[in-house]
């Protein structure tokens, strides 16, 4: 009987101890969606980074994340989308996506970031937009038309669907080949975030590899 007793015991530590190390576990900085989302460029490993002009961690993520975009080997492609949740989201999206469709948005990226986050503009309203868009040599006219276009229109539905897909309910979030989704904060810091990205790139880059052979 005591025998039975003393085994009880043992198997009871066991288990509590098994239990302790499982909650102490840390959990993954990044979450694999269930349902994989198809890439932009077939071929190519898609790092997409979702944010919003009016989002400071955004703002304050662009002298990290630039460089690290410039750097990127000619096997990843990267994808900017803005996160439209309605009001401003919506409004600075579609003005993201006018400035995409025109080819212009590169060059004037920093500006309009700038623009809302230093100065304070709201940059809500259309015309508010093409008329500070024209302070950097954004066609004002060429804006507004593209600005209500059928094409823009659809790129707006096109980043909400995405959006949705992704399942994300903030910014800024990464997401590397439709499969993985993490933010800053999951990841532990700015840098932390591109170091998990280089490193679920190289996971994919591996798994190509391996599915070629």
């Amino acid at each position: 009987m005591r025998n039975l007793i003393i085994s009880a015991a043992l198997v009871a530590a066991s288990l509590f101890g098994m239990t302790a190390q499982a909650a102490e576990a840390p959990a993954a900085p990044y979450v694999e969606l269930s349902n994989p989302v198809p890439v932009a460029v077939p071929g190519k490993i898609e790092v997409v980074e979702l944010f919003w002009y009016g989002c400071p961690h955004c703002y304050a993520f662009e002298p990290v994340i630039n460089p690290w975009v410039e750097k990127l080997p000619s096997d990843v492609n990267f994808v900017r989308i803005p996160a439209m949740f309605g009001g401003p989201w919506d409004a600075h999206g579609q003005m993201f996506l006018t400035l995409e469709a025109m080819g212009v948005e590169s060059k004037v990226h920093a500006a309009v970031f700038n623009a809302i986050q230093k100065e304070h503009k709201k940059l809500t309203d259309k015309n508010e937009m093409a008329d500070f868009l024209a302070t950097q040599g954004v066609d004002k006219d060429k804006f507004l038309a593209t600005f209500d276009s059928f094409a823009v229109k659809g790129q707006i539905v096109k980043a909400k669907e995405l959006a949705k897909k992704y399942e994300i309910s903030g910014v800024p979030t990464m997401i590397v080949n439709g499969k993985y989704r993490f933010d800053v904060g999951s990841a532990g810091g700015a840098e932390q975030a591109l170091q998990l990205a280089d490193k679920l790139v190289d996971k994919e880059r591996a798994a190509n590899k391996a599915a070629a052979n």
